[in-house]
């Protein structure tokens, strides 16, 4: 059973990561969050759930203004052919729907399926902005912070510059 927002509320306040989040409709595009959630600081994550010809699963996760090149990010990741996952399959490994996709659901992924790639150019800003769990919300994080949560989820993030 996926994790909810409360529990996932939990496990940060665990790990004493210091969050806020508002709340907002429904958004399923980068467009449509920009939006939506006014002038909140910080950089906004955009996430890519794709798997490999090999069934390698990859979350992928940028600035919500970067153009990802897909025949090049497989080579720089080291993926085989990637093509965007199933929505059965990211509810069965991430727990969310389509447009729900967040580095946050990584809380979900206890069976380590998922390689995480983070866009070394998003790593430069203070805070992120990502969905907890839903598409009707935005949660805020110091960047230290998120590299924390993916580590005590059981994952190692790989840092990579993903465009030219």
């Amino acid at each position: 059973m996926p994790k909810t927002r409360q529990e996932l509320q939990a496990f940060l306040d665990g790990l004493g990561i210091r969050t806020t989040t508002i709340e907002h409709p429904a958004v399923h595009t980068v467009s449509q969050a920009k939006q939506q959630r006014g002038r909140l600081p910080g950089a906004h994550c955009k996430n890519l759930f794709l798997k490999d010809r090999k069934d390698r699963l990859w979350l992928v996760v940028a600035d919500e203004d970067r153009a990802i090149d897909m025949k090049q990010l497989r080579h720089r990741i080291g993926a085989h052919h990637l093509s965007f996952g199933k929505p059965d399959l990211l509810m069965e490994v991430l727990g969310v729907e389509p447009g729900s996709v967040t580095l946050l659901a990584l809380i979900n992924d206890t069976d380590r399926r998922v390689s995480v790639v983070i866009d070394a150019t998003l790593m430069a800003a203070d805070v992120l902005n990502c969905h907890p769990l839903v598409n009707t919300a935005t949660t805020t994080l110091a960047t230290a912070d998120v590299l924390a949560f993916i580590r005590a989820t059981g994952h190692e993030p790989m840092i990579r510059e993903l465009a030219d």
